[in-house]
């Protein structure tokens, strides 16, 4: 699938270059479009430099949690919840922590150190599977949340609009958590119809409805305030949450006797481990995805979608941002080499640039997902797994375009 993707990439730019050249006597097409394969190039490594210390970062303080026993509790406080809408998992069995620990790098927006956590989870997952190559009740549900893309705390798209120029690069704090939300209960609410898992139950409830309610009152606060308010509130809370959040798993963990400096390292060293094999992905997608640009491809498409939504009176500004969300539920790195391309050409904090972002954290590559997590343990028939990943991932793309309008139309 992505190979397929990557070259249709190439293929329709050349056919898209050559029609300009034939037909439109642009010579200059081909010298353009090499320029910017060495320009991409060029910024793949910029970008990494920066995914480096993003992710040995996050990672090191992870391991700090890890070791503080902060991931522990968070198994033990889900327990009764994961029983509920995973009845088939034994209570205390090794898959509810990695669910755990892979749900909280997904909330920290790490999502490729989540993947080999939750690799491990659904190979737990599957010594439960009485049908082996048939997805049980607890794998589908594991996996629409994770393609639902439940990020508290998106650093790495932080990360992207800082290596942008972003004068605040936590400004799309609040509409990401926002869509991401809505997307992860679409998730839930799906799975719950199609397996029948029962919602109403008082521990389910009692989980969900202060939930629920303290986001709806957060919402009403939110609908009280100015497009202005809302951007500086979610800058101001962005910034707060993520410094905060380094504070309660030092803390926690001088607490409780950790060498937090020695585990930090710890997990700086996976964290590079995981970084420096993107750089090779990195570099192809940005320059099939400059190509396309390059070539004319991209703009001819996103003209055409233009004048459909035009036509029927809305407004088109949220256009330029609809090639992440075409592409991502494919792969994700062809999705984040669409976000950092929208950046550079519409401008870092442009609407299009704003929604891609919002997007990009707020959505998952859902073929992939089930493509690599289903394939590591042999799973044949998935399902309704891929239409509960789809409708959460297709309500997240929704929310995000929604929200930006809200905050930043």
């Amino acid at each position: 699938m992505l190979n397929g993707l990557w070259l249709g990439f190439f293929i329709v730019a050349m056919v898209s270059a050559l029609a300009q050249w034939l037909i439109g006597g642009n010579a200059g097409i081909f010298a353009a479009m090499v320029e910017s394969i060495f320009a991409m190039a060029k910024l793949s490594v910029e970008v990494m430099v920066l995914l480096f210390g993003t992710l040995t970062l996050w990672l090191g303080f992870l391991r700090i949690a890890e070791k503080a026993g902060i991931v522990d509790w968070l198994a033990k406080a889900l327990g009764p919840l994961f029983r509920r809408l995973m009845p088939e998992v034994p209570a205390g069995h090794p898959a509810i922590g990695l669910i755990t620990l892979n749900f909280a790098a997904n909330g920290l927006g790490l999502d490729n150190a989540a993947t080999p956590i939750g690799l491990k989870a659904m190979k737990a997952l599957q010594e439960l599977n009485p049908i082996p190559n048939t997805a049980s009740n607890a794998q589908i549900l594991f996996l629409v949340l994770n393609a639902s893309s439940l990020t508290l705390l998106p650093v790495t798209i932080f990360m992207y609009r800082a290596q942008q120029g972003a004068a605040d690069p936590t400004l799309v704090f609040l509409p990401i958590l926002l869509a991401t939300t809505a997307s992860s209960l679409v998730g839930l609410l799906s799975v719950a119809v199609m397996q029948r898992l029962r919602l109403w139950d008082p521990v389910v409830l009692a989980y969900l409805i202060p939930g629920v309610l303290v986001l709806g009152g957060f919402m009403a606060l939110l609908a009280t305030l100015s497009a202005t308010a809302l951007a500086g509130l979610s800058s101001i809370l962005g910034n707060l949450t993520l410094f905060g959040l380094i504070m309660v798993f030092l803390v926690i963990g001088a607490l409780r006797k950790v060498k937090v400096y020695e585990a930090f390292v710890e997990g700086a060293k996976e964290g590079f481990d995981v970084a420096k094999n993107l750089l090779p992905y990195l570099v192809a997608m940005l320059c099939a995805v400059g190509v396309l640009r390059a070539s004319g491809a991209l703009d001819f498409g996103l003209e055409g979608i233009r004048h459909v939504v035009a036509w029927t009176g809305m407004d088109t500004r949220f256009v330029d941002a609809l090639p992440t969300a075409m592409v991502k539920p494919f792969s994700g790195s062809a999705a984040r080499a669409l976000l950092i391309e929208t950046m550079q050409t519409q401008g870092v904090d442009s609407f299009p640039a704003l929604v891609a972002a919002t997007i990009q954290g707020s959505t998952e590559t859902t073929f992939y997902v089930l493509a690599v997590y289903f394939g590591s343990v042999g799973i044949q028939r998935a399902r309704h797994a891929v239409g509960c990943a789809l409708l959460a991932e297709f309500a997240g793309v929704v929310a995000a375009i929604s929200v930006c309008y809200w905050f930043f139309g």
